[in-house]
């Protein structure tokens, strides 16, 4: 089994910055990317970014220049660096992990709420 969870979500203004951080424990070998998806109430889940083992990164084209991805294998950790914050940017951030055949692993979620 493998257990992700999620901080550094908060209100943040328009403009704002905040970084999102998920630390993933248990059965980490079968993990290969990584990366995080948002979800605002009636709106699809969409792709905000991934990144693989070897640290190659896709990104949302409604983030990209704006969000940064990282991750450090050493602290089996996942980072979302997010710049210039916009309202809509406001949704629940979930952590998953790829772990091939035996699908993915989700952390809880945590809220984004950006102020105009």
């Amino acid at each position: 089994q493998v257990q992700l969870v999620e901080s550094g979500g908060g209100l943040v203004q328009a403009g704002g910055s905040l970084r999102l951080s998920c630390a993933v424990s248990g059965s980490i070998f079968s993990i290969n990317d990584m990366g995080w998806y948002r979800q605002a109430p009636g709106k699809q889940r969409e792709l905000v970014a991934r990144i693989t083992r070897g640290g190659s990164t896709t990104y949302a084209d409604s983030v990209k220049g704006r969000f940064t991805i990282s991750r450090d294998n050493a602290k089996n950790t996942v980072f979302l660096q997010m710049n210039s914050l916009k309202p809509e940017d406001t949704s629940v951030y979930h952590c998953f992990a790829d772990r091939g055949a035996f699908g993915n692993a989700w952390g809880q979620g945590t809220q984004v709420t950006v102020s105009s």
